[in-house]
């Protein structure tokens, strides 16, 4: 029988660019009794007296769990910036862990002393961690008059932050470039995007974005304008993707198939309703996923996982989903796939455009029940100088829990 894993032998410490000096009497105290420190070079660093051997922790940061774990039962510090679980690296090793084997002493977060730095209101502020993330993060959030508060991977990421913004419209943004905040070597700066970029800016940064310009803004309801999304004409329309989310309705932390996903635009809208959602999409033409995946990259959803297949000849791997969208591909095959494959609780809406699937769905909706909504929408056209009414097909929804 192998023998019991240590309570708390490994200790998680937060430090911040003041070193030793910031460090609180427990954390000073672990760092005593430690057999074996581990953190990143620039971490290590900040405590040059340590007496007990050291590692640096690799890049990526996932190669450096498994060194970690190698250690379990000694008396193991885990270096970390400021807050170990605010895009901290606290929260992807103690899901390794059992609750007894790990405590935690967190320092104050970049976010913390750049809001102190700003006299910002931390909980007004949207706080992104995009040091290991792509900038379109940032999309959903961009609107005149928010704060934001950024942790960016280098230098040159500061750069790359000012040029984006600008393509988008937002140049007379004011961007608060402070690195190294709380140490000696703490320097702010300030500059519009679109101005000449600073120069000689040090690892670690974080900008505060003061939002301004004329840039497109996200709305925050469903429907987002259709030339937000590139497409070959196969996308879910504004009004009746409004509709279509309404009916889906996503739930905090939910997981959705979008079928037949086109341009993605269910699965990013499903996405853009709450941080924790997830969305996988599913398309058999390739030119379509791709575009999928630019849509959903260009709009900071770049987590919408995106499969290259035709259902129901494949449907993905892992938990059910939470609600289901029908946008393409609907057959009886794929209907009876889904009813044999998915648990009861799980919602379901297809739409339909073409007489043979109106047909279908209604034959579905007799068999299991549910609801039907037949949609019609015309929008004013010319007709020689005067104006009317032109008709788009009719749409006829089927939304049903299983």
């Amino acid at each position: 029988m192998a023998d019991p894993v240590p309570a708390g032998w490994l200790t998680i410490v937060g430090i911040g660019e003041d070193g030793l000096d910031g460090l609180s009497a427990a954390s000073r105290a672990a760092l005593a009794d430690a057999e074996l420190v581990m953190g990143p070079p620039r971490h290590l660093s900040l405590l040059p007296a340590l007496t007990c051997p050291t590692i640096e922790w690799p890049a990526p940061f996932a190669d450096g769990i498994a060194r970690l774990l190698a250690h379990r039962g000694r008396r193991v510090i885990m270096l970390v910036s400021g807050d170990p679980f605010w895009f901290g690296g606290g929260s992807s090793v103690v899901k390794h862990l059992d609750r007894h084997e790990w405590k935690a002493h967190a320092a104050p977060s970049t976010f913390a002393l750049a809001a102190a730095e700003l006299g910002w209101a931390l909980q007004d502020s949207m706080c992104l961690g995009l040091h290991a993330a792509p900038l379109q993060r940032l999309r959903p959030h961009l609107a005149p008059g928010r704060q934001i508060i950024a942790l960016l991977r280098d230098g040159a990421a500061v750069a790359d932050l000012a040029a984006y913004l600008t393509d988008l419209g937002f140049g007379p943004s004011r961007l608060h470039v402070m690195e190294a905040l709380g140490g000696l070597r703490a320097r702010v700066r300030h500059a519009r995007a679109d101005a000449p970029p600073l120069r000689d800016v040090a690892h670690p940064v974080a900008v505060g974005i003061a939002t301004a310009g004329e840039g497109q803004v996200l709305p925050a309801t469903s429907g987002l304008p259709d030339d937000l999304f590139a497409s070959d004409g196969q996308i879910t329309k504004r009004p009746i993707r409004a509709l279509t989310l309404s009916a889906l309705a996503p739930r905090a932390g939910e997981t959705l198939w979008d079928i037949g996903a086109g341009s993605g635009s269910i699965g990013i809208e499903w996405l853009l309703s709450h941080p924790a959602n997830a969305a996988i999409a599913l398309e058999a033409d390739p030119v379509r996923a791709a575009r999928a995946r630019v849509n959903a990259a260009a709009l900071g959803m770049d987590r919408l996982r995106v499969i290259e297949a035709r259902a129901p000849e494949r449907l993905p791997d892992g938990p059910a989903p939470d609600a289901v969208f029908i946008g393409g591909g609907l057959s009886p095959e794929l209907l009876e796939a889904l009813w044999a494959r998915l648990p009861a609780g799980t919602r379901l809406v297809a739409n339909a455009v073409t007489l043979e699937s109106e047909a279908m769905l209604t034959h579905w909706q007799a068999a299991k029940g549910g609801s039907l909504l037949r949609v019609e929408l015309a929008d004013a056209a010319p007709i020689g100088s005067r104006h009317g009414w032109k008709a788009r097909y009719p749409v006829v929804q089927w939304t049903v829990t299983l």
